[in-house]
C-alpha cells in the first residue's frame, strides 16, 4: 500500500445520493495546475475527519460520487479497485481522480 499520510475525509448526502470527498492532509488549501485546468483542495470542500485506509475504502464503497486528491488517497482508491490508474489527472505532480457510480 501507499505510505502513509493522513488522510482526511468528508461525506454529504445529497440529492443525487453520498458525496465523499478524500484528500492527503497535506494538500489541503493548495492550488493545483495543469494548463487549463485548476483544482483548489479547499477546507470547505474536502477538510473533514481524519480517517485510515479501511474506513476510506468502506466511504468509497457506499458513496454515488466521490473526489480524491493527493498521492496517498488515490493510490487507495486505485488499490482498492475503485479508480483506473488511467484515470487520474497529474496537477502539478499532485494526484486527483473522480469517481461516478452509473
Amino acid at each position: 500500500m501507499a505510505a502513509e499520510s493522513s488522510l482526511l475525509l468528508s461525506e454529504r448526502d445529497t440529492q443525487e445520493g453520498l458525496l465523499v470527498a478524500v484528500c492527503d492532509a497535506d494538500v489541503l488549501g493548495e492550488t493545483f495546475e495543469n494548463g487549463d485546468v485548476s483544482l483548489t483542495v479547499s477546507e470547505e470542500f474536502y477538510d473533514g475527519e481524519p480517517a485510515d485506509p479501511d474506513t476510506v475504502a468502506s466511504s468509497l464503497a457506499r458513496c454515488s460520487t466521490a473526489n480524491l486528491v493527493g498521492e496517498t488517497a488515490v493510490e487507495l482508491a486505485i488499490e482498492e479497485g475503485f479508480v483506473d490508474e488511467n484515470h487520474v489527472m497529474d496537477l502539478d505532480g499532485t494526484r486527483h481522480a473522480q469517481l461516478l457510480w452509473l
